[in-house]
C-alpha cells in the first residue's frame, strides 16, 4: 500500500482552482492536476523531442548520480524531492545512493496525486522505503519539518527547473532557514539563451501541456481563445521569464466547482512564469541570496543548464 501524508486535499485543489480562475491567474500546481494535464506532462517528457529542461536534468543525473552520491557522507539519508513529479529522475539518484551503501528514505513532494502515486510505486518496486507528501510545493514551510528524523540528514532535490517556476529569491531564503548544517541541496536551472529558450516552450507539444488545464474544463484553443507566450526581463538582476497567458476570443461562461465563472472577450487569464538566468547569476543567487556554499557544478552539453550540489553556509 502506498503511504502518503496529505497537506493539500483534492477538495482544496478544486476550490483553489475555481478561485484562481476568478483571480485570472493560474498557478503552477494546476498544470499537473487534471488527468489530461498528467498525460500531457508525461507526453512532454517522453516525446521524441522532449521538454529540454526535463531531458537535461535527467541526462545530468544519468551521468553524475554516482559522483553526487559519493559526496553525501551519511549512513542513513532522507531524500526530499520538492516537486518530484513521477520521480524518474529521483530514481537515478536513489539507486546511486544505494550503491554507495547509503540507506535511503524517500519523501517525494508534489501537489499531483497521480504523479505522486507513480513516484511512490516506482520507489517501492525498487525496494526503497518511501512515503509521499501531497502539498503545495510553493508553501515549503507547511511540510518541510514534518516527521523529520531526529538528527538525521536530508538531501533536498529541486530538479527539472522546479525552483524557477516559483520566486527563486524568496524560495531560497525560506529553504536556507529550514536546512540543517548536515543537509544538502541538489538543484538545477536553465541558463537563458535568446531565441533558444522561447523555442523550448512555444512549440506544439509544450503548448498542448500548457493548455491542458483549460482543455480539462471544456475550452478549445482557437475556438475559445489564444495561448500566448512572451518573454519578460529583469536585466539588472540577470533574470529572464517565459510567461504565458490565455486571451479569450469570445465571452466564456464556465461551470467550475459548482459555480459559474464568466470571462469577457479579450480578457486575459495569466499563467505562471518560468525564470531563467543570465550566465553566473544562478550560482550567485545560491550564494548571496540563499546563503549556500557550492560544492559541485554540472553543466549540460549545450551549457544551457546547470545542476549544483550545495551545502548550507554559515549563518
Amino acid at each position: 500500500m502506498l503511504e502518503l501524508d496529505v497537506f493539500l486535499t483534492e477538495n482544496q485543489m478544486a476550490e483553489e482552482f475555481r478561485a484562481a480562475l476568478e483571480r485570472r491567474y493560474l498557478p503552477e500546481k494546476f498544470f499537473y492536476w487534471f488527468p489530461l494535464s498528467v498525460q500531457a506532462w508525461l507526453n512532454l517528457c517522453q516525446d521524441s523531442r522532449p521538454y529540454k529542461n526535463y531531458s537535461r536534468s535527467y541526462q545530468l543525473l544519468s551521468r553524475y548520480a554516482r559522483e553526487i552520491a559519493r559526496q553525501v557522507s551519511a549512513g542513513i539519508l532522507e531524500v526530499v524531492s520538492v516537486g518530484s513529479g513521477q520521480g524518474d529522475k529521483d530514481m537515478l539518484l536513489l539507486v546511486a545512493l544505494a550503491i554507495e551503501d547509503i540507506h535511503v528514505r524517500y519523501r517525494p513532494v508534489d501537489s499531483s496525486q497521480a504523479l505522486l502515486e507513480t513516484a511512490l510505486a516506482c520507489a517501492g518496486q525498487a525496494g526503497f522505503a518511501a512515503r509521499g507528501i501531497k502539498a503545495d510545493v510553493e508553501n515549503l514551510g507547511t511540510f518541510a519539518d514534518f516527521t523529520r528524523p531526529e538528527g538525521g540528514p536530508r538531501l533536498y532535490l529541486i530538479l527539472g527547473n522546479t525552483l524557477s517556476v516559483m520566486d527563486p529569491r524568496e524560495f531560497l531564503k525560506i529553504l536556507r532557514g529550514i536546512l540543517r548544517p548536515d543537509d544538502r541541496l541538489l538543484v538545477d536551472a536553465e541558463i537563458y539563451q535568446p531565441g533558444a529558450t522561447m523555442a523550448g516552450y512555444d512549440n506544439p507539444v509544450n503548448r498542448q501541456f500548457a493548455f491542458a488545464p483549460l482543455a480539462s474544463i471544456g475550452l478549445e484553443e482557437g475556438r475559445d481563445g489564444e495561448l500566448v507566450f512572451e518573454e519578460r526581463h529583469e536585466d539588472a538582476a540577470g533574470l529572464h521569464f517565459v510567461a504565458k497567458y490565455f486571451r479569450a476570443a469570445r465571452p466564456l461562461r464556465l461551470l467550475v466547482a459548482g459555480e459559474w465563472i464568466e470571462i469577457a472577450a479579450g480578457e486575459k487569464l495569466q499563467m505562471n512564469a518560468s525564470c531563467k538566468y543570465s550566465p553566473d547569476v544562478f550560482p550567485k543567487l545560491l550564494r548571496e541570496v540563499g546563503g549556500f556554499d557550492m560544492q559541485r557544478e554540472y553543466f549540460s552539453d549545450d551549457r544551457q543548464f546547470l545542476m549544483a550540489l550545495a551545502a548550507p553556509g554559515r549563518k
